[in-house]
């Protein structure tokens, strides 16, 4: 080795277009984000599956009177609230995961510019807001469909359950009130 090579070597760097920082930062934002909705909609996803674990035909309520005791028709309607939940939740994590992939591989072709890249800002976020959506409708359908584990479970809100009226009433108070935040904090993002 020549005495005059220096040690660690610089190699010469690829000279490619760099982006401004704002677009930088926004892009890692929107990745960021993007992360979040699947993750969320992971846990949500889990919560289905444990809702129709749950429930069996013919099961008996907690309640003492049998008119209390859900019929086939819930359990029917528990199946088909769980399976459009879990179609919402998916649909909105592949939309993410999509406009994710779409984000990586445009990148530049340095592997240290991981958040850089060109997409067309209109579509990613029509993008990001078709998966807000999603989870929103997959939200709803997963909140009717512990309404009807409860019904199951505690007894039907038409027989005067007073256990079941109370947690209806703070699942749905409670989860409405997150999703008008939630709403309104996407069209915010959205409009601005």
């Amino acid at each position: 080795m020549e005495e005059s090579e220096t040690y660690p070597k610089e190699y010469p760097r690829r000279v490619t277009s760099t982006p401004s920082s704002s677009s930088v930062a926004t892009t890692s934002v929107h990745v960021t984000a993007l992360d979040g909705l699947v993750n969320v909609n992971s846990l949500f996803t889990i919560a289905v599956f444990v809702g129709l674990s749950l429930t069996t035909p013919g099961q008996k309520s907690l309640e003492d009177r049998t008119a209390c005791d859900a019929g086939i028709d819930v359990v029917k309607k528990l199946l088909v609230f769980e399976v459009v939940s879990f179609s919402f939740f998916l649909f909105s994590s592949l939309v993410a995961q999509g406009l994710k992939l779409a984000i990586n591989l445009l990148n530049s072709k340095d592997v240290d510019e991981a958040f850089r890249a060109h997409i067309n800002l209109k579509v990613l976020r029509l993008g990001m807001m078709a998966s807000a959506i999603g989870s929103v409708m997959g939200c709803l359908f997963l909140m009717l469909s512990i309404v009807n584990v409860i019904e199951i479970r505690l007894g039907m809100l038409s027989c005067g359950s007073k256990s079941a009226i109370h947690a209806v009433s703070a699942l749905v108070i409670l989860v409405t009130s997150a999703l008008v935040v939630y709403i309104s904090t996407a069209i915010y993002a959205f409009l601005h």
